[in-house]
C-alpha cells in the first residue's frame, strides 16, 4: 500500500506559500490559570500547565470530547529536555492568539514520549510516511477515531525557514475538515493502512529452523563489514553530523574482535572512544556525556544529558577497559557514574530521566566559558594556561564568543609544547577543574526531569553493577540494588505481577512495555554477577516469564512492544531497530539465551531463537540496523562459559572470581553460592546438582557438561580463558 502523500496531502505545498504574518506575542504564563495537566505528574506535561491551550493528557476525556464535537484531534508529543520542544511552546503554545485557534477548532492532547513511547513510536511512524523524516516536538494531527491524516515535527509562528507557519497549517486544516472531509478521511484510511501493513510485515520472512539460522556464521562478520564501511577514520564514530555515539555498535565490534580476532574493528572503537572522551560531547567538568554532537568532531553537543545514554555509554567505555586495559576508558566510566550519582538520584533509589539542554532560555549556556570567565575563577596565571588545556580562545568555539570545553592535547604533548611538568600538568588539571566546577554551580543550572521509568533505570542498573563488579567498587553495586529496591517497591505488585512504567512523586503509573521488561532484566542478571543474591535471579526468571505470558506473539512468534491486557493502539508493533536505545526484542532475546544457560530452560533458549529468526531478512541484508541482537547471536553461537563456584564464605570465592572479571569476556555465565545462599539458588537452576565443596572449588561447564573441578584460581583462569 502507497501513503497518499502526493494525491490526498495536496495543500501541503499550498500551506508552505502563504503570506507570512505577524509572530504573536506570548504573555507571561505567570498570570494564566491551570489548564487539565496541572494534574499530571510529568515534568514535561507540567511546563505546559499554564499555557492557554485547553490541552489534555492521553486519553478517553479528550477522544470522548473529539467525537462528541466533531472535531479533529491536535495531537504534540515531545519530552521535557527537548530544546525545540521549548522554543515551540514560547512561540505558539504561550500565544493567546495560536491557542484560541487551536481551542476554537481542535481537542488538544498533550504527550510526554518518555511516558508513552508506545504512542510516540506509531505516530513518528506516520510523520516518517507523511514527511520522510522525524524528531520531537511531533506535531500530528488525528480524526477522532485516532487515525493520523497529516503531521510535522517543529512549526515556527510563521513561515520561514522553509516550514509552514503554524497558525497557516492550523487554519488550512480547519478549512479542510470542514470543507473537504472526504480527502482527509481517505488520508487518514491510507496512513493508517500504511501502518498496519509496516507491523504486519515484521517477521513476514521467518525461517523454519530457528536454531540453524542463530548458528549462522556469516551474520557477525558481515555486520562489522557494514559497519566499518561508515566508519569516521579520522574523528571516530559513524557518519558525519549531527553525530551519535552509536554505543551498541561499539559494543558489537569489541565483541567481533574478541570472537574473530579483527583488529580494524577493535581500532575503531579505540579510536572512537578517544575522540569522544575528549570533546565537548562529554562534559570535561562534572563527567555525563550530552546527547549528540551538532558536528563531526564530538566538539560542540546538543546539551541535554539523557540517563539512557550515560548508562550504554558507561557501558562501553567499560567494555573498552577491559579489552584494552587503557585507563583513560575507566576514568570516564567512574567520572560518568559519579555524575549520575551525584546528579541524578532520585529519593529512594531511583534515577531520574534527564537533565534539560537549556538554561535560563539558552541552549548550553550552564556549559560555557569564555576567557574572562576562567581567569575570575582560576586567576590569570592559571588561566593562561588551562584555557588552552580546554580549548577555550578569546573567538569561541560556541556562541557569543564562548567555548565548550574539550580536550584538544594529550597531557605529554602539552607539557612539551609548554615546557611543564607532566605530573604539574594533571595536577594543575585536576585542582582546576575543582574550581570550575564549584564556580559552575553558582550558574543556574539546567532543569532536571526527576521521573523515574524502569527502562532507563534498568540500563544504568547494568552500568553501575558492571562497573561495581569490575573495578571491585561496592557504591556502584549498592547503587544498583538500592534501584531495583526502588522498581520493586514502587513499580511492582507481586500480588498481580503487574509492572508499571513511570514514577514521580509517590505515584506511579502506565504500564510497562516490553523495554520495560527487558532492560530490568538485563540489569537484573547484571546485579545478580555482581552481588549473587538468589533474589536478583528469581526476579529476573519471573520477569522473563511474564513477558512469555503477557509479550509473546503465538502464532508467529518474538514479542510485541505492549503487553496484551495494555491499552490497544491502532497497531501493535514488533520492531526492533536499534534507536537511542537498544531494541528490546534484542535484549530479551539476549536476556533469555542467559537465562537458559543458568536455568535449562529449554523454552527460553527457544523463545529466543526464533524471536532472532523472525529478523532474517534485516539481519541477513542490513545487520547494522540491529547491532544489539547481533551481540546476542554472538553469544547464541559461542557456546558461552557456565561457570560454577561454591565455596563455605563470600570471601574464598573473592579470588576466582577476581580472575574472572580480569579482561573481556562477554559470553558467559556465573553462579555463586554459599551455604548461606544455596538452597535459594538451587531451586532457580539445574548447574547446582550434584556440586558441593567445603573449599572454594570452581567447575566450568558448556552446555551443562562441566570439566574436573578445580581448587586453585589460576587454574580456573587457564581452562576458562583456553576455551574461551
Amino acid at each position: 500500500m502507497t501513503v497518499p502523500v502526493a494525491a490526498e496531502l495536496f495543500w501541503l505545498g499550498a500551506v508552505a506559500a502563504l503570506s507570512p504574518q505577524e509572530t504573536p506575542v506570548p504573555h507571561p504564563p505567570s498570570a494564566r490559570p491551570a489548564n487539565r495537566l496541572a494534574h499530571e505528574t510529568s515534568p514535561y506535561l507540567l511546563q505546559h500547565a499554564h499555557n492557554p491551550v485547553d490541552w489534555y493528557p492521553w486519553g478517553p476525556e479528550a477522544f470522548a470530547r473529539a467525537k462528541a464535537e466533531d472535531k479533529p484531534i491536535f495531537l504534540s508529543i515531545g519530552y521535557s529536555a527537548c530544546h525545540w520542544c521549548h522554543v515551540m511552546e514560547r512561540e505558539s503554545f504561550e500565544s493567546d492568539t495560536i491557542a484560541s485557534l487551536m481551542n476554537e477548532h481542535f481537542v488538544c492532547v498533550k504527550v510526554d514520549r518518555e511516558e508513552r513511547p508506545d504512542v510516540d513510536e506509531l505516530y513518528m511512524k506516520a510523520v516518517q510516511a507523511l514527511t520522510r523524516s522525524g524528531g520531537w516536538p511531533m506535531s500530528v494531527w488525528l480524526t477522532p477515531d485516532l487515525e493520523p491524516f497529516f503531521g510535522g515535527t517543529y512549526f515556527p509562528p510563521e513561515d520561514r525557514f522553509g516550514r509552514a507557519g503554524f497558525p497557516h497549517v492550523l487554519k488550512e486544516l480547519v478549512r479542510l475538515w470542514k470543507e473537504d472531509r472526504a480527502r482527509v478521511t481517505n488520508s487518514a484510511k491510507g496512513l493508517t493502512g500504511h501502518l498496519r501493513e509496516l507491523a504486519a510485515n515484521v517477521g513476514a520472512v521467518a525461517t523454519d529452523d530457528p536454531a540453524a539460522f542463530l548458528a549462522d556464521p556469516k551474520l557477525l562478520p558481515r555486520a562489522a563489514e557494514q559497519l566499518l564501511r561508515n566508519f569516521d577514520d579520522e574523528h571516530g564514530g559513524f557518519g558525519g553530523a549531527p553525530k551519535f555515539p552509536h554505543p551498541m555498535d561499539l559494543q558489537l565490534l569489541l565483541r567481533i574482535d574478541a570472537r574473530f580476532g579483527n583488529p580494524t574493528a577493535r581500532q575503531a572503537v579505540v579510536h572512537s572512544l578517544r575522540k569522544m572522551a575528549g570533546g565537548g560531547l562529554n562534559d570535561q567538568l562534572a563527567g555525563g556525556f550530552h546527547r549528540y554532537s551538532v558536528d563531526e568532531r564530538w566538539l560542540i553537543p546538543h546539551f541535554e544529558k539523557m540517563l539512557y545514554d550515560n548508562a550504554l555509554l558507561a557501558n562501553s567505555y567499560l567494555d573498552g577497559w577491559l579489552a584494552t586495559g587503557e585507563e583513560r576508558f575507566a576514568e570516564v566510566v567512574r567520572a560518568t557514574l559519579d555524575w549520575v550519582l551525584r546528579e541524578m538520584a532520585s529519593d529512594g533509589g531511583g534515577f531520574c530521566s534527564s537533565m534539560d539542554a537549556d538554561s535560563e532560555g539558552e541552549e548550553g549556556k550552564f556549559f560555557a566559558w569564555t576567557p574572562a570567565e576562567l581567569a575570575a575563577v582560576l586567576g590569570a596565571e592559571e588561566a593562561a594556561w588551562i584555557g588552552p588545556w580546554f580549548g577555550v580562545s578569546p573567538a569561541g568555539n560556541f556562541e557569543h564568543g564562548k567555548s565548550v570545553l574539550w580536550r584538544p592535547w594529550e597531557t605529554a604533548d602539552f607539557a612539551k609544547a609548554r615546557g611543564m611538568d607532566e605530573a604539574r600538568v594533571v595536577a594543575g588539571v585536576a585542582a582546576a577543574k575543582q574550581k570550575l566546577l564549584a564556580a559552575r554551580a553558582g550558574r543556574v543550572a539546567p532543569g532536571r526531569d526527576d521521573k523515574v521509568l524502569v527502562d532507563w533505570n534498568g540500563l544504568m542498573i547494568s552500568a553501575l553493577a558492571r562497573a561495581g563488579a569490575a573495578f571491585g567498587e561496592p557504591r556502584y553495586v549498592a547503587a544498583a540494588a538500592n534501584a531495583v529496591a526502588f522498581i520493586r517497591r514502587e513499580l511492582w505488585d507481586p500480588a498481580t505481577r503487574k509492572l508499571l512504567r513511570s514514577w514521580k512523586g509517590g505515584v506511579a503509573k502506565h504500564d510497562a512495555n516490553l523495554g520495560d521488561v527487558a532492560f530490568l532484566i538485563e540489569g537484573l542478571l547484571d546485579l545478580w554477577e555482581a552481588r549473587f543474591d538468589p533474589a536478583d535471579l528469581a526476579f529476573a526468571i519471573e520477569l522473563a516469564d511474564l513477558s512469555l505470558e503477557r509479550f509473546w506473539d503465538a502464532e508467529k512468534g518474538g514479542f510485541f512492544f505492549t503487553a496484551h491486557d495494555a491499552e490497544a493502539l491502532l497497531v501493535r508493533s514488533k520492531e526492533a531497530w536499534d534507536g537511542a536505545t537498544p531494541s528490546a526484542p534484542s535484549v530479551h532475546a539476549h536476556n533469555l539465551l542467559r537465562l537458559a544457560a543458568l536455568t535449562g530452560n529449554d523454552k527460553q533458549r527457544s523463545a529466543a531463537a526464533r524471536t532472532i529468526a523472525l529478523y532474517r531478512a534485516t539481519l541477513e541484508q542490513h545487520g547494522p540496523a540491529l547491532t544489539r541482537m547481533l551481540a546476542a547471536v554472538d553469544f547464541g553461537q559461542s557456546d558461552p562459559a557456565e561457570v560454577v563456584l561454591v565455596g563455605p564464605d563470600a570471601a574464598s570465592l573473592a579470588p576466582f572470581l577476581a580472575e574472572l572479571r580480569r579482561g573481556f569476556a562477554p559470553n558467559r555465565v556465573v553462579i555463586a553460592v554459599t551455604p548461606a545462599t544455596r538452597a535459594a539458588t538451587a531451586g532457580l537452576t539445574s548447574l547446582l546438582e550434584g556440586r558441593d565443596a567445603t573449599v572454594a572449588t570452581a567447575w566450568l561447564c558448556r552446555g551443562g557438561v562441566c570439566r574436573l573441578p578445580v581448587t586453585a584460581p589460576a587454574a580456573l583462569a587457564q581452562e576458562y580463558r583456553a576455551g574461551r
